[in-house]
C-alpha cells in the first residue's frame, strides 16, 4: 500500500482510542455492524487515502466512476450527531454527521445525512439525503 498514511499508534481517525479494534477490521475487510460503524470506518479510510474502501463501499448505482484522494485535502475529525437503523431486520439506515478538515491549511466542516443500505448482504454508503 504505497503511499496511504497510515493510522497513528492505537487512535482510530474516526475518533475512536483504537484503530486496531475499530475501523482497522473493517478496512481488513469485515463487514460493518451497522450503518454508524460504517460511516465511521468510510470517514477513517478517508483520513487515511484509503479510497479504495471507500470505493468497495459505495453502492454501486451511485459510486462515481473514480474515486481520487486530494492531497491538499486532511481529515481530521468526525462528529455522529445521529444514527439509525442497522437492526437485523433493518435494510437502510442513516447518520448524520460534521467531518471536519482542512483543505491545504484551512479548516472546514461538511455536514451530511447519508443513506446507507444492504447490498450483497453488507451495509454499503448509498448518498447523501
Amino acid at each position: 500500500m504505497a503511499g496511504k498514511r497510515t493510522a497513528r499508534a492505537r487512535t482510530c481517525p474516526c475518533g475512536s482510542p483504537a484503530y486496531e479494534t475499530c475501523c482497522g477490521p473493517l478496512h481488513a475487510g469485515n463487514p460493518a455492524a451497522d450503518p454508524e460503524s460504517l460511516m465511521r470506518s468510510r470517514f477513517s479510510a478517508f483520513a487515511l487515502d484509503r479510497t479504495d474502501y471507500v470505493r468497495d463501499t459505495w453502492h454501486p448505482e451511485t459510486r462515481p466512476a473514480d474515486v481520487a484522494s486530494d492531497p491538499g485535502l486532511r481529515w481530521v475529525r468526525l462528529e455522529v450527531q445521529e444514527s439509525s437503523g442497522g437492526g437485523i431486520f433493518d435494510a437502510e439506515g442513516f447518520v448524520t454527521f460534521q467531518a471536519h478538515f482542512r483543505d491545504d491549511g484551512r479548516p472546514g466542516v461538511m455536514t451530511e445525512r447519508s443513506r446507507f443500505v444492504r447490498h450483497d448482504g453488507r451495509w454499503v454508503y448509498w448518498g447523501p439525503v
